[in-house]
């Protein structure tokens, strides 16, 4: 039994079919099979019920998948900690589009002392990153409050939630909203009556959980405010596109007026405020060296 043949047994358990571990690995079906067999030959045992479409672990296989991701992190974590700034790192964080563009930039800055080291960004809802972080097919998931609170039967013992900070909705516009010849000092003033004649661009699904929520979705009190929503998308990029048009307005986190296009519209008398707390979800106690300096930076105010 050695290492290689435990991750390519890892892939095979966690993927659908034995072609999709071949790509996962970068090999061929022929040498995933042979790994396999490789494996179970040293065992003694079969590990998968094999039909002619897939591979489907048995008692046996389920026993060795706990056994095997807890050894090859544990070597993972050897290795990049001897090995230092000359490890190959290969850093894999998941979460919601907007909380991935919040601290992509922070785990990029985190991973510059390993030259070596890559960082792979994956856009997912939040039960889909702490599942993935399960299955060990990323090493940390960016989500929510909500998402920490819930704790559902994916959450392990060992993890650590690193607070990340809060996230503040805010009004924005683009530059050439009409709303936005009314700024003065870096912000819009303007009342809800102003602000409720224009129209909006929202989410069908909140952009953090993915639960289909309509004009909720993204924390206006439309109970308080009722707006008038012309456009609705779930990919963030076209939301964007309609509020840097000047179409509509849209409620973002604080975060996104970094977009030098983007302006902040202040509602005098809106009597809520919305917020979410972001966290770092990630194996601390199996984490190696790097791991515990991107929480670390992540973690520190920017």
């Amino acid at each position: 039994m050695n290492l290689t043949d435990l991750r390519i047994f890892v892939s095979a358990a966690l993927r659908p079919s034995l072609g999709a571990a071949a790509v996962d690995m970068h090999l061929t079906p022929s040498a995933v099979s042979k790994a396999l067999r490789r494996l179970e030959a040293s065992l003694d045992t079969p590990l998968f019920d094999r039909t002619a479409k897939q591979l489907v672990l048995n008692d046996s296989g389920q026993r060795l998948l706990a056994r095997a991701r807890a050894l090859l992190a544990l070597a993972d974590q050897a290795k990049s900690d001897v090995m230092g700034e000359r490890a190959a790192l290969a850093c894999r964080l998941g979460g919601p589009a907007l909380l991935l563009w919040r601290h992509g930039q922070g785990a990029a800055e985190a991973l510059r002392t390993w030259p070596d080291a890559t960082l792979s960004l994956q856009a997912m809802f939040e039960d889909e990153a702490l599942a993935a972080l399960a299955r060990g097919d990323i090493n940390g998931a960016i989500v929510t409050g909500e998402a920490i609170a819930a704790r559902g039967a994916e959450w392990r013992a060992g993890w650590e939630a690193t607070p990340l900070g809060e996230l503040n909705l805010q009004l924005v516009a683009g530059k050439t909203h009409p709303l936005a010849r009314r700024k003065k000092g870096g912000v819009v003033e303007a009342s809800s009556a102003q602000v409720l004649e224009h129209d909006f661009a929202c989410p069908p699904r909140s952009l953090f959980c993915g639960v289909q929520r309509g004009a909720r979705s993204d924390g206006w009190r439309d109970d308080q405010l009722p707006r008038r929503i012309r456009y609705w998308t779930d990919d963030l990029q076209l939301l964007l596109g309609f509020v840097r048009s000047g179409s509509a307005l849209a409620y973002l986190p604080d975060f996104a007026l970094v977009e030098a296009d983007l302006v902040r519209i202040h509602v005098t008398d809106c009597a809520f405020r919305c917020t979410e707390q972001a966290f770092l979800v990630w194996d601390s106690a199996s984490g190696a060296q790097w791991q515990h300096v991107l929480a670390r930076t992540l973690a520190s105010p920017a």
